[in-house]
């Protein structure tokens, strides 16, 4: 089999062991927020223990204490956003620095997040 033949199959290998593996998200995270309500930006300093996802989230409600779950790529976190109301974000992983998906803001509406590794 020629190089270019093994490329692809070995490409395949390593993103399906990514997923397997789950990728490990601690570190800090930039968000872009798009609401219902308008738009803004959020910083999370996550620690991830196995797939238990903990940390801090900074932005336009405050600071807050971050509670979620990693499973393969999918993820999820929340947290208690004050008089606005429990924030939750559920998002796939793609590649090992983005997340994208969607976002309930509690009283501030629903909408969508990509958050980038830094």
């Amino acid at each position: 089999m020629n190089r270019l033949m093994k490329l692809p199959a070995i490409l395949l290998f390593f993103a399906a062991l990514f997923v397997l593996r789950g990728a490990d998200l601690t570190g800090t995270w930039a968000a872009d927020v798009a609401l219902d309500a308008g738009s803004g930006t959020a910083t999370f300093v996550f620690e991830q223990k196995g797939e238990t996802l903990s940390g801090t989230y900074s932005g336009v409600l405050g600071q807050a204490k971050v509670a979620g779950l990693v499973k393969g790529d999918q993820v999820e976190w929340s947290f208690d956003g004050g008089p606005a109301g429990k924030v939750t974000f559920k998002g796939s992983l793609d590649g090992a620095t983005k997340i994208k998906g969607t976002t309930e803001y509690g009283l501030l509406g629903a909408g969508t997040f990509t958050a980038n590794k830094k």
